[in-house]
């Protein structure tokens, strides 16, 4: 299966499917105009409940990386770029790291600037 979840990780499911979708983007497993698993069969292959897919897929939507359609499905976009969705999860991690060593945005912002 192209999407993923691990049940020790503490993200939302939802969440993890979201980051699957990217990382199969960026690592060429998924490209701009490809159509996304449909939401019953992700959910069944991963014994999670529909909604939760479907609230990735939302999420994914919102952030402008995919398009639903009634009766077509969800496909990626065309317009996206896999090298700019790595560089976005990499400042993710980083913001989440940050966060978790009490390090606030407006703090790392200017870490990032005195290198």
């Amino acid at each position: 299966m192209l999407l993923t979840i691990d049940q020790s990780d503490d993200r939302p499911l939802y969440r993890q499917l979201a980051a699957s979708v990217r990382n199969a983007l960026v690592s060429g497993d998924l490209a701009p105009g490809d159509a996304l698993p449909p939401t019953r069969e992700v959910a069944a292959a991963l014994d999670v409940n529909a909604e939760t897919v479907q609230r990735a897929y939302r999420l994914l939507a919102e952030e402008g990386i995919v398009m639903s359609r009634v009766g077509r499905g969800t496909r990626v976009l065309d317009h996206i770029d896999p090298v700019i969705l790595e560089l976005e999860g990499a400042i993710d991690d980083l913001v989440a790291r940050a966060a978790h060593l009490g390090i606030d945005p407006d703090g790392l912002a200017a870490m990032i600037r005195r290198r």
